[in-house]
């Protein structure tokens, strides 16, 4: 759950500039806004890859090799 963490993290980091930019139209936080889901988008792929990694790692096959036959 880390990861889950850092996501809820990075995103209250947001929310000021979401706020100046919807509410008061300030030009400057949506150009921090765009910067902030570029961010998001970044971390967004490195959580997809890192899942993909240990889905890839529970589904291969252990090297158990069958008993011989008598």
């Amino acid at each position: 759950m880390n990861r889950y963490q850092e996501l809820l993290d990075l995103i209250q980091t947001f929310h000021k500039d979401f706020e100046k930019f919807y509410e008061k139209q300030n030009k400057s936080a949506g150009t921090r806004v765009r910067k902030h889901m570029a961010e998001l988008k970044r971390k967004a792929q490195e959580i997809r890859n890192e899942v993909q990694e240990i889905k890839k790692g529970m589904s291969a096959p252990k090297d158990e090799t069958p008993p011989p036959a008598m």
